[in-house]
């Protein structure tokens, strides 16, 4: 694998580690208090956060390729460099091969995402997340406190279909006018690929990485869970099939909860548009609410 095919990942130092109690402190009592707290407390090692075991399976996967790496991960904080002492030392702690970092000192570091050349970017930050999918960047904010991370090595993402991996095209017609001529629409164009979601590059990169595996030995299996049904499965094969990229599970859930099936498939962690399944998924599993399209638009 060339370096250019490297998967980059930008995390913020919220979504890696349990910060809640220094950002408590910040919400009241202000920055002054946040700095000297941080300070005070730079040896205290932190615990994980809720992205942490999806950041260990990622960096994992470099055991297994010859140089160059083929994951990075890259941090992105709001701490100043002082204050960012102690996340570093937790990273040293917890044996995170994690080198590279920006520290921003309060101001919003979704835009050094294309600078590191980021295909991903999770923060606990709402804001920077809608700011860097704005910008044209595969984000999401981190939701939920712990996660059943599944005991296989294996990493298992699992994304939904409209709005995140594909646009948010036929999405509209369904918020629109219903779900009748959503059907529709989705017969009559099902020979019309998908336009790519803003998560097209990361699994495009994914895809990357697992082409270097034979398919039953490969450290990254993916999913899509969508509540799409028959017969609006079909444009969603061909789209994959038209970007030459493989999905290993697909399921058409036609409105049914995702939770459990992403629990059955062994998500380490789910990225969906939708809110409202994002807060279910995200009571067992770590998960990434995408704010793009109709369905965020205020």
């Amino acid at each position: 694998m060339t370096d250019s095919n490297k998967l980059v990942v930008a995390i913020s130092s919220r979504a890696l580690f349990n910060l809640d109690a220094s950002h408590q402190i910040f919400e009241q009592q202000g920055k002054a208090a946040f700095c000297q707290y941080q300070i005070e407390h730079e040896d205290d090692i932190l615990e994980p956060g809720v992205a942490f075991p999806l950041v260990e399976k990622l960096l994992s996967i470099n055991s297994l390729v010859e140089n160059p790496p083929a994951v990075e991960v890259i941090l992105l904080s709001r701490n100043s460099a002082d204050t960012g002492l102690r996340i570093f030392n937790s990273i040293k702690h917890h044996q995170l091969d994690i080198t590279r970092a920006a520290f921003t000192s309060g101001r919003s570091p979704y835009s050094y995402v294309p600078a590191f050349g980021a295909h991903l970017f999770l923060s606990a930050d709402s804001e920077d997340v809608k700011n860097a999918l704005d910008a044209g960047y595969a984000a999401a904010t981190i939701l939920g406190r712990t996660s059943e991370t599944n005991q296989s090595k294996q990493l298992r993402i699992a994304f939904d279909g409209d709005a995140v991996l594909f646009s948010d095209e036929s999405e509209r017609v369904y918020k629109q006018h219903g779900l009748s001529a959503f059907t529709k629409n989705e017969q009559k164009q099902a020979k019309t690929p998908l336009t790519g979601g803003p998560f097209k590059p990361f699994l495009s990169a994914l895809q990357a990485i697992q082409g270097q595996f034979e398919p039953d030995q490969s450290p990254i299996r993916t999913a899509l869970v969508t509540a799409r049904a028959a017969p609006a499965h079909e444009r969603v094969v061909r789209t994959f099939r038209t970007w030459g990229i493989r999905i290993d599970e697909a399921m058409f859930l036609g409105g049914m909860d995702k939770t459990a099936f992403l629990r059955a498939f062994g998500a380490d962690i789910f990225f969906d548009d939708q809110k409202h399944w994002c807060e279910s998924a995200s009571e067992h599993i770590a998960t990434g609410h995408v704010p793009h399209g109709i369905a965020n638009e205020e």
